[in-house]
């Protein structure tokens, strides 16, 4: 609702949870913020129709009742972006919630502030000439270099521009060709930010874990879904991915998990230390939590709220991830949403906007160029909880449409206690073939042929384990015995990984090289003595434990260590007869 007659107060004629609808106001338009009664309860105009405005209220609405009036906002949903960011914690809408006290009470927690003076130091002088994006001085805020930007759509001269020392983030602190600039500012959350260009050369976001970085690697800038079933272990590989992975800002958007899960994935990400710079990780992390018993329609923005935030750390050059868990929870709130405006439904019930909806939230994701010239980048690993572990449904079918990489995680494997569980068969990269030519031109040429034949010998084990399942093992060739060998062998050498072991939660580049490399070359010894008469049996008891324990007797990147290991079990093998 835009600028209105002062006299003519909107009042609310009907309220349906968090579906309300309006008098109609002259200047009212789509996406405009509305306050609602005494508490101000914040709401967005979804629909203008014969006279009706319809908001959905991101707030519990229980004691809001028809003839309370409405307070036209004037502007679309817009969220406070800053330093301030770093380390905390928020609902959907941004709203600090530490230190918040009863936040569940409507309009409680937008009472909350953050009084808290920032260190600036300015980089440029009076007179001299910008344009947007552009850095004009630097906020000390921990480990992150956080910039104050020209805004989009400014630039030219600068006027005024303060001196290094303390300011709060509501502070002017320069001005360009009449354009005021604050350390910080606010930004719609359903518009992404502008860029100069989109695209480039891809490179690898390495993880850590070595099943994703050899077989499905993802880039800066690209889009993964993690769908798996209850117990499959997605809330720990996204951790491993917060803490591991090569990105400069985490934003981890808690979208509709249960309040205890959201509890326990804070706590520790404030215990976790960060490998980057030896402090807390959570000072470089953005948490927006916005749990199941949080106002739904909130749950609704957190998912724009945390490509928001991505995007404003991404103009200043540095590379984010946005890890959602779970978008499929995001998905029941617009199911629940199109429900109450009698929306015509779709599959499963969901609204049939569902796919453009999961499009438009993958689309943030990308490396940039920024408006100043720097390279930055925003990648999405959004998390898929299906009902009953059913790929089919229709949120993980739509996200498998619009994403670049799927870490599927599979249930057997799971409850096998091997983790990652992520499904060899079941995932794909798309960044795979890119990569691995980028991979090659930095000095690791061997990096496509050593995934792909990993990849082979996945896929002949699992071809083999049915047959193994019917006949057994013993009524195969030797050959074939010594493929099913084989992929046991990559199982538990190399994609297995522990995320307590202090050597093994993360692995670098280096060791998971020289681990694929051991591991073949036991392999092929083994096919050459199957292949000189030895008998399968023979080479299957053999106690390979040199090889399969190397990853968790060695450092992250000990790949001499590694090649030790290999070496010796080699030896062992030479006198088989």
């Amino acid at each position: 609702m835009g600028a209105v007659n002062a006299e003519i107060v909107p009042r609310v004629l009907r309220v349906a949870g968090p579906l309300v609808e309006l008098e109609y106001t002259d200047g009212a338009a789509m996406h405009d913020l509305v306050f609602l009664g005494e508490a101000g309860l914040p709401g967005e105009v979804v629909a203008i129709s014969r006279g009706i405005v319809t908001a959905q209220v991101y707030e519990y609405t229980g004691g809001l009742a028809p003839g309370d009036t409405a307070r036209p906002g004037g502007r679309p949903l817009s969220v406070s972006l800053g330093p301030g960011l770093l380390g905390g914690i928020f609902d959907g809408l941004l709203r600090p919630l530490a230190g918040a006290g009863d936040w569940l009470v409507p309009g409680a927690a937008r009472a909350v502030r953050q009084d808290r003076s920032w260190s600036f130091a300015p980089r440029v002088r009076r007179g001299t000439r910008v344009s947007e994006g552009e850095g004009l001085g630097e906020v000390e805020a921990g480990p992150v270099r956080v910039r104050v930007l020209v805004p989009p759509g400014a630039g030219g001269v600068v006027e005024r521009i303060a001196g290094e020392g303390d300011y709060p983030q509501e502070a002017i602190v320069a001005m360009v060709d009449g354009t005021e600039v604050r350390i910080g500012t606010t930004w719609p959350v359903r518009r992404p930010r502008p860029v100069r260009e989109r695209g480039g050369e891809p490179e690898a976001l390495s993880t850590g874990q070595r099943v994703i970085d050899l077989l499905f690697p993802v880039a800066h800038g690209g889009t993964v879904a993690v769908p798996g079933g209850f117990g499959t272990g997605k809330t720990v590989l996204l951790q491993q991915i917060a803490k591991w992975c090569d990105a400069d800002v985490i934003v981890y958007v808690g979208c509709g998990e249960r309040g205890n899960e959201m509890a326990d994935v804070i706590a520790e990400l404030a215990e976790l230390e960060d490998p980057r710079t030896g402090g807390r990780l959570a000072d470089r992390t953005v948490t927006v939590a916005n749990t199941s018993n949080m106002p739904m329609m909130a749950r609704e923005a957190s998912i724009h709220t945390g490509a928001t935030v991505a995007e404003y750390f991404r103009d200043m050059g540095l590379d984010v991830v946005v890890i959602a868990d779970s978008t499929s929870r995001w998905a029941e709130a617009l199911r629940e949403f199109a429900s109450r405006t009698g929306e015509l439904p779709a599959e499963e019930g969901y609204p049939a906007g569902l796919a453009s909806a999961i499009a438009a939230f993958y689309e943030r994701a990308g490396a940039v160029t920024t408006l100043g010239g720097e390279r930055g980048s925003v990648t999405v690993i959004g998390a898929v909880s299906p009902p009953g572990g059913d790929m089919t449904e229709p949120v993980t079918a739509h996200t498998e449409r619009f994403v670049r990489c799927l870490w599927s995680l599979d249930r057997d494997l799971a409850y096998a206690r091997h983790y990652p569980a992520l499904s060899w068969s079941g995932s794909f990269s798309r960044d795979a073939t890119a990569l691995g030519v980028r991979q090659a031109a930095a000095g690791d040429p061997a990096w496509p042929a050593r995934r792909a034949r990993v990849a082979a010998l996945l896929a002949e084990a699992d071809r083999l384990a049915d047959l193994v399942d019917l006949i057994g093992i013993t009524a195969l060739p030797d050959q074939e015995r010594v493929s099913v060998l084989a992929g046991r062998l990559v199982r538990d050498g190399v994609l297995q990984q522990s995320a307590l072991s202090a050597r093994d939660a993360y692995c670098g580049a280096d060791k998971t090289a020289a681990l694929v490399d051991a591991v073949l070359a036991v392999v092929d010894r083994c096919r050459e003595l199957v292949d000189s008469g030895v008998p399968a049996a023979v080479v299957e008891e053999v106690d390979f434990e040199p090889v399969l324990r190397a990853r968790e007797e060695v450092g992250p990147h000990d790949s001499e260590g590694v090649a030790a290991r290999g070496d010796a079990m080699l030896a062992r093998l030479r006198e088989v007869r």
